[in-house]
């Protein structure tokens, strides 16, 4: 399947410029060629979060959700009806409590990927360990003010209705399941669209640095995500934009929403 893919080029440095890392060439787009049977678009941490009104605490201090909220509405219904009767794989990654539990597909994911591996080992806690983790939790994030809030989002949690998986689609609680799907399926690219870019998408159980140490390369869909941004990366949503240039380098392909309809309707037709 052809596709229209946007990569980045981190080569040639100009020693001759002030700043040498402007000599690089940038964004670039290109057609690539996809295998369907062997790729799987990946819904991760789609979330309903009920509404500010329901949990004020949780909007405070996650500013992302309205934009995830939009983009759960106005794409991801496009998306997944266009997935659904492709040969493309879906697949759901989850995580914050147990509203996953009773699908079919997390009880397939289960059986596929038997017993699970030993925790990573911890370290033992102290009191003043205690104390520095409580300061950040006050200071950093979520605030004292808030935590009530997100712990009762977290306790209610379900999959949207916009993101619900359909039959046995596999969902997956971490990379151990996720990779038994992807072996049982013949999945080597995942496609992650979801909440969020800069965060879950590359770092929690089933992210991408987790699928990517075991072989499989990581794209995105750059208008069926967002991002967690700072008080200086809010308005123009740098964080998205530097979390994109990241999987480009470091994961695999950055694909624009339009190309990604097109060429399923192409694929189909054929």
């Amino acid at each position: 399947m052809l596709l229209r893919a946007r990569h980045y080029q981190q080569f040639d440095a100009d020693l001759s410029l002030e700043v040498p890392g402007e000599g690089y060439g940038g964004w670039r787009e290109s057609e690539i060629v996809i295998a369907p049977e062997h790729t799987a678009l990946v819904v991760m941490h789609a979330w309903d979060c009920g509404t500010p009104e329901q949990y004020p605490g949780w909007y405070r201090c996650v500013e992302y959700i309205p934009r995830a909220n939009a983009i759960l509405r106005q794409v991801f219904p496009r998306l997944l009806s266009a997935v659904r009767p492709s040969p493309l794989h879906l697949y759901h990654v989850v995580g914050g409590g147990d509203y996953y539990s009773g699908y079919p597909g997390y009880a397939r994911a289960k059986e596929l990927a038997g017993p699970e591996p030993e925790p990573l080992p911890q370290i033992e806690s102290d009191p003043m360990l205690d104390e520095l983790r409580a300061f950040r939790s006050r200071r950093v994030f979520v605030g004292k003010h808030n935590e009530e809030d997100v712990n009762r989002g977290f306790a209610n949690m379900r999959f949207p209705p916009e993101a619900e998986p359909l039959g046995d689609e596999g969902i997956a609680e971490n990379a151990h399941q996720l990779m038994a799907l992807c072996r049982a399926d013949g999945v080597n690219h995942l496609i992650y669209t979801g909440f969020a870019i800069n965060w879950c998408l590359l770092l929690s159980p089933g992210g991408m640095h987790d699928m990517s140490q075991r072989g499989l390369l990581c794209s995105t869909i750059a208008e069926a995500t967002t991002a967690v941004e700072n008080k200086g990366t809010a308005r123009e949503e740098l964080g998205k934009q530097n979390a994109l240039w990241r999987v480009a380098l470091a994961f695999g392909f950055v694909f624009a929403l339009e190309d990604v309809l097109e060429a399923l309707r192409n694929h189909t037709r054929r």
